[in-house]
């Protein structure tokens, strides 16, 4: 099958060139529903749009870790020239004059800075060199940071970097799992075009049969009138029987048409190319174990994932309005060594001076009149809501995802079923057709087996599709691949492998 499906991707890609040569001649293509499936994986606009949504995810993951390492930064500012009029000091008058200034500056320096998880904290190095000259009297002096040192911690007991590290990984894995489930969306979308398809072709096919058959009854009854075998009014249900067949046809064309266009729309192809859906009346000899299942539910599924994270940010939003509420601190610690000189070779050469910093912020409110304990009460009160409301949700995806997967295990049985009775169905239209034939049924009961093998048809292939729609349901919940027997993320290893 692999080597049909990249023919097929070769000839939907060629196509513009081979209608061109051809006069848009339309290209009849026949596809089972993996080879449909296939296609809308790996061409299909919502197939595109899951892959960018989980690449952009996985890129925001890749700057949370990156901002877990070292970041080098330059800050300059090369040219800042003044010309103005400020106040200042005159020793010699003991005043304050306005006196005209004008001078030119220069700066840069480069910092290295390291995030420190563990406690909150920033850790920087940096090194930097200024330069001020006097215009009016073409002074020039330089000012050097050869290498400072320092870190900056919050004291409030809130670690942003640590709550990162418990919710974006998750985050990040949620995100997998979500294109994962999209993907599987996906082959529930393409199968129900693909049966919407089948349907059509069937229901055309039925509406032709059904032509046919009413003008030959027609015609039958028609000499059977002019014997006096048939009454008037069965002759004129005939004529009703067949003008109403003529119709089906036109609207069965119309349905097929649109069935077509549908589909490959969704499969991203041109009109000029028309599918054939090869129906897959063989079905796996496949029962899913519940408690497997829901146990692989459980472990893989997304949902599962959005219900920790939900829990923890609630916890980290009581964390952080604690911080904000009451007394809020940090210290920043300096250590470093600079110079000034004339000559910017002379400002790097030693003796320097030590640089030391050491700074303390305090801020405590003293009376908000209980805005501090409304706010920790809010948010209490919120991450309370949000516990019950998972734990209820929970409840929820495990009964719901129970019956997916018992409806499921009835399918194959549904199927059988409705293979029988459509079997049954065309033999009963075929012995009351013979009798009708030698005039031993009448009109009513040759439709009523007619209408009986329609519906059992129809029935057969929604049958089919209910099963197919139900195992990619399945399939979907568990993140799993009950007939290869394997877990679906490693198709997903495969994407970011290449």
């Amino acid at each position: 099958m692999r080597w049909r499906y990249v023919f097929c991707l070769f000839l939907i890609a060629t196509l513009p060139l081979l209608l061109k040569a051809q006069n848009r001649e339309v290209v009849v293509m026949d596809l089972t529903l993996d080879e449909v499936i296939d296609l809308a994986h790996h061409q299909s606009l919502y197939s595109f749009r899951a892959k960018n949504m989980y690449l952009s995810r996985y890129w925001e993951f890749r700057s949370y870790k990156a901002d877990r390492l070292p970041s080098l930064r330059l800050n300059s500012t090369p040219v800042n020239y003044d010309r103005s009029v400020v106040s200042r000091y005159d020793s010699e008058l003991d005043e304050e004059r306005f006196m005209e200034r004008s001078y030119f500056t220069s700066d840069a320096s480069l910092s290295l800075q390291q995030n420190v998880p563990f406690t909150g904290g920033v850790f920087d190095v940096s090194s930097s060199l200024s330069r001020i000259q006097n215009l009016d009297t073409d002074g020039v002096e330089y000012a050097s940071v050869p290498v400072s040192i320092g870190f900056t911690q919050a004291l409030n007991g809130y670690n942003q970097f640590r709550w990162e590290s418990r919710i974006e990984p998750l985050k990040f894995e949620q995100a997998k799992l979500e294109y994962l489930q999209s993907i599987e969306n996906l082959s529930i979308q393409a199968t129900n075009h693909f049966f919407n398809v089948a349907t059509a072709e069937i229901n055309q096919r039925i509406a032709e049969i059904n032509y046919a058959n009413a003008d030959t009854l027609y015609r039958i009854g028609s000499g059977r009138f002019e014997i006096g075998t048939v009454t008037q009014d069965e002759l004129l249900d005939l004529e009703l029987g067949l003008l109403n067949a003529r119709l089906a046809v036109s609207r069965a064309d119309i349905d097929l048409k649109q069935a077509h266009a549908s589909l490959n729309s969704f499969l991203g192809v041109g009109d000029d190319v028309e599918i054939n859906c090869v129906v897959p009346y063989e079905i796996p000899d496949l029962q899913v174990n519940v408690d497997r299942a829901l146990s692989l539910a459980i472990e893989s599924n997304p949902e599962i994932l959005d219900f920790q994270r939900s829990l923890l940010e609630a916890e980290q939003n009581v964390a952080r309005t604690k911080s904000q509420n009451g007394l809020n601190a940090d210290i920043r610690a300096n250590l470093g060594i600079n110079r000034n000189a004339e000559d910017i070779d002379m400002a790097y050469q030693s003796p320097f001076l030590e640089q030391q910093q050491i700074r303390l912020g305090l801020s405590m409110p003293i009376m908000d009149w209980g805005v501090r304990k409304g706010r920790v009460q809010m948010a209490r009160s919120n991450q309370e809501v949000v516990e019950a409301t998972v734990k209820q949700s929970l409840l929820d995806f495990e009964q719901e995802a129970i019956i997916s997967f018992l409806d499921f295990n009835l399918q194959e049985e549904q199927v059988a079923i409705a293979a029988k009775a459509d079997t049954i169905a065309q033999r009963g239209y075929d012995v009351t057709m013979q009798r009708f034939l030698i005039d031993k049924v009448d009109v009513i009961r040759l439709n009523s087996a007619r209408n009986s093998l329609d519906s059992a048809r129809r029935s057969y292939i929604n049958a089919l599709r209910r099963y197919w729609t139900s195992y990619y349901g399945v399939r979907q919940l568990t993140l799993y691949d009950f007939i290869e027997d394997r877990p679906l993320i490693q198709e997903l290893d495969e994407l970011l492998q290449r």
